[in-house]
């Protein structure tokens, strides 16, 4: 697909300038948004330069001002907010000549989602690609008023902008099938889970890198990323890949809008780069935390799906399912939900498995667990913890195994190798009593390494009792490079 440089979008033209002598505000700040409860919510928009501005919330009443800057109009303020309710507040802004309000605001909580296609893919589905379960969730949508997304709509600029479109909406019929399903999900699940009202602000964008999410400062640090070379590139083959180009038009004019953590959804367009990727997504979430301003936000991330990656058997998909568990494990207040279960065997070249559903509750168990206190909901995945090899057998140990794993089922996925590196399907069975998994292959007789769903496109089946997926393993470091 390809695509010319004039496609490019330069968002400042596309919105206009500010109109002197009018409160403009930013679509992030409009009619049925979500603000953060408990805080110290940030606001801004545009004005007269040197104007004040008052800023009035109808929950306390209280004004707060701010000056135009002289040269840009920008103003900015702090308004603190109240507890949580279902209750809709109005809030005025007043520049002394042509005042603007906002309505239908609600106080809850914000979740910051963006990635790729994955987490761009709205209820509704894209061609020939259904997500299961979203008839059901449109025609039910209205039951969740409190829910409200706001779509930040894909844009690429080689300028840093401040203003983009993408105002909030209310979940119900008319718009949730075009609300993100994983986003949808997890604030439904997070919702039903604390009673809260639940805004998302979903951008993403399909196709994109993780270093198309970064600002140029950060690229130019990196040997290989040169975007002010790819910018003279006027006939890009992926203009989807094009670095720095979404922080700059997506990301940065919805930046500090006070949130209370970040979902990030992405990788399939960064595999090959395993070596590399844990540090560069470490480096981006320190640099949006740093950014926010609001200190260490939790950062909660999906293990890449199971796909072919142009070879089922390859396993460039499965080593870079363990560097997202790298790049967890080196992130603080960080951590990612297995989906190793969740595809079906006919999706083998379908990339955006339909099954969304489950990824948001995951994420929403996680976020009420690890986040909100909640007690007792059950987010620790099974995870191998060591291998003793005997000869043709091998005898498997595990973490996190919670009552057991997956009795009276056959244990797909599992595969043994022996000195000559070459991998075979394993039987396997689980000892009820020690919890262990046993290995064994008639093709090697004296096993010296073991993998569970280590390739590409490998649907796991092996589960905890209440339905969580053991995470892809290997014994090994041979494919190491």
């Amino acid at each position: 697909m390809h695509r010319k440089a004039s496609f490019i979008t330069v968002i400042a033209t596309a919105l206009g300038a500010a109109s002197l002598g009018a409160v403009e505000l930013p679509d992030i700040i409009s009619d049925n948004a979500v603000l953060q409860q408990n805080s110290d919510a940030r606001l801004w928009g545009w004005s007269e330069p040197g104007s004040k501005v008052t800023v009035t919330p109808s929950w306390d009443g209280r004004e707060r001002t701010a000056k135009a800057d002289p040269t840009t109009g920008r103003w900015e303020v702090t308004v603190g907010t109240p507890q949580a309710s279902f209750t809709p507040y109005e809030i005025r802004f007043d520049d002394g000549k042509s005042p603007a309000t906002i309505s239908n605001v609600l106080i809850g909580e914000v979740w910051f989602c963006s990635g790729q296609s994955n987490m761009e893919m709205p209820l509704r589905g894209f061609g020939h690609q259904p997500v299961e379960g979203a008839a059901q969730a449109i025609a039910y949508s209205g039951k969740y008023p409190h829910i409200r997304m706001a779509n930040v709509p894909k844009l690429q600029s080689y300028k840093v902008e401040d203003k983009v479109p993408g105002k909030w909406l209310v979940s119900s019929p008319e718009n949730a099938a075009e609300f993100s399903a994983l986003a949808y999900f997890f604030a439904r699940s997070l919702s039903d889970i604390i009673d809260t009202p639940v805004g998302i602000i979903n951008c993403s964008y399909g196709g994109s890198k993780l270093e198309s999410w970064l600002p140029k400062e950060k690229l130019d640090t990196y040997p290989g990323y040169d975007m002010a070379a790819e910018e003279k590139i006027v006939d890009n083959p992926n203009p989807w890949h094009r670095i720095g180009v979404l922080y700059n038009a997506m990301l940065h004019p919805v930046i500090g809008y006070t949130v209370k953590g970040f979902l990030w959804n992405q990788g399939e367009s960064n595999v090959g780069l395993h070596n590399e990727y844990p540090s560069h997504q470490k480096d981006m979430v320190e640099l949006w935390r740093k950014e926010w301003g609001q200190g260490q936000l939790p950062f909660y991330f999906v293990e890449l799906p199971p796909w072919s990656y142009g070879n089922p058997d390859g396993t460039d998909g499965a080593l870079f399912r363990e560097c997202q568990h790298k790049a967890a494990e080196i992130t603080p207040n960080s951590d990612l939900v297995c989906t190793t279960d969740l595809v079906y065997p006919f999706e083998v070249e379908d990339v955006h498995a339909r099954l969304k559903q489950p990824i948001g509750e995951r994420l929403a168990w996680m976020a009420a667990a690890k986040t909100y206190g909640v007690e007792g909901i059950h987010t620790q995945y099974p995870r191998y913890k060591n291998v003793d090899l005997r000869g043709d057998k091998a005898v498997l140990t595990f973490d996190n195994k919670w009552g057991g794993l997956t009795p009276n089922l056959n244990l797909q996925g599992f595969e043994v190798a022996g000195e000559d590196r070459v991998f075979h399907p394993a039987n396997a069975s689980e000892n009820w009593y020690t919890m262990e998994i046993t290995v064994s292959s008639p093709e090697v007789k004296d096993i010296k390494a073991v993998r569970y769903c280590f390739r590409n496109f490998s649907p796991g089946t092996l589960k905890d009792m209440l339905g969580l997926p053991l995470i892809p393993f290997r014994t090994d470091n041979w494919d190491n490079n």
